[in-house]
């Protein structure tokens, strides 16, 4: 089995290594077919940031976002089956074992592994809306414009968003936005950001700001876009691989005095129905695979690379150049 492990800061092999030969009774094998590269996290862990929690340290695998056909699965297991299409959480890799309990879902006959590949990291998207209590008809707007963010636009008008608008910092990601579905587009330096937002939503403001991107520049434009009382869903790692800062990440006028709520996109959720396990992962990006075989979403449009694994130490290497026409990049196996 070959495997990509970053063994340092910006150092990345490919190795060889060995699987075991036998599956335990609730094990499934697979053989992978194409794997993608998240620019943002997988960045960070390339250039030598702080580690996420719970994340493994150098050497470690990279990646998680795996495309395989099942090989072989034991003797327990029911959900799957010899010859199923799967996507996983698993890292670039040839090969792997993994329990059937596992979030590993069976990927529906009518989705492209090109788009099947990006559920793993759009069920994340769509859970920047669940977590926040997203109520449809609210107006949102996304900061920070990767595949990430991106997939949290294209969740917009599926949910029922009043109005989506994307907020970047480059022309070229924010006609990405609008080919994913988002209303408008806003730089997110323009010095009448906070009056774009209440003209672009007729003087309503933003219910609800999505914040994708770590730098703090980008949390700064999350508390200026967002209306009073609204509420702000955090899935980046704000700050994460800059410069420590010295500043109030509170300011009165934009915190305090708008009453605004932060809610960070981690953890379970408060449910008021019974049955919480209906929005386990598994579930959700299940629903995402259907949005896809439904032809609502399509995030393949956004791939822009596309190579064989052998070249993923180039790959990871092109990233930390930041070109904003880099975007969807997936390694063939």
């Amino acid at each position: 089995m070959k495997i990509a492990i970053l063994k340092k800061p910006y150092c990345i092999e490919i190795e060889e290594k060995k699987l075991k030969a036998k599956l335990a009774p609730d094990e499934i094998r697979a053989k992978t077919v194409v794997s993608a590269l998240k620019l943002g996290t997988d960045r960070g862990n390339y250039e030598g940031a702080e580690d996420v929690p719970g994340a493994p340290t150098y050497p470690r695998w990279v990646g998680d976002s795996n495309i395989a056909i099942v090989q072989e699965i034991g003797s327990d297991v029911v959900e799957f089956k010899v010859g199923d299409r799967v996507v996983s959480q698993n890292p670039h890799q040839s090969e792997w074992i993994a329990k059937e309990s596992t979030n590993i879902c069976i990927i529906p006959e009518g989705v492209k592994d090109e788009d099947a590949v990006w559920s793993t990291l759009y069920t994340l998207s769509a859970y920047c809306y669940t977590k926040a209590n997203f109520i449809p008809g609210e107006n949102v707007a996304v900061v920070g414009l990767g595949i990430l963010g991106l997939g949290a636009v294209a969740m917009g008008p599926i949910f029922g968003a009043k109005k989506t608008i994307a907020v970047g910092n480059s022309e070229i990601r924010n006609d990405m936005a609008k080919k994913m579905g988002a209303d408008h587009s806003v730089l997110s330096h323009s010095k009448t950001l906070e009056e774009e937002m209440y003209q672009l939503t007729d003087n309503e403001g933003v219910d609800l700001v999505i914040l994708t991107a770590n730098p703090w520049d980008a949390y700064i434009s999350s508390l200026k876009s967002v209306r009073p009382e609204g509420r702000i869903s955090i899935v980046a790692l704000s700050g994460r691989g800059e410069e420590d800062k010295a500043f109030n990440p509170f300011p009165m006028e934009h915190f305090y005095n708008k009453g605004i709520s932060i809610i960070a996109v981690n953890g379970a959720f408060g449910y008021q129905y019974p049955n919480n396990n209906r929005f386990s992962w598994k579930d959700r990006c299940n629903s995402i695979l259907s949005y896809m075989n439904k032809n609502k979403l399509n995030p393949s449009i956004l791939n822009t690379h596309r190579m064989s694994y052998e070249k993923i130490p180039e790959a990871y290497d092109m990233m930390t150049k930041r070109d904003k026409s880099m975007l969807g990049m997936i390694f063939d196996w």
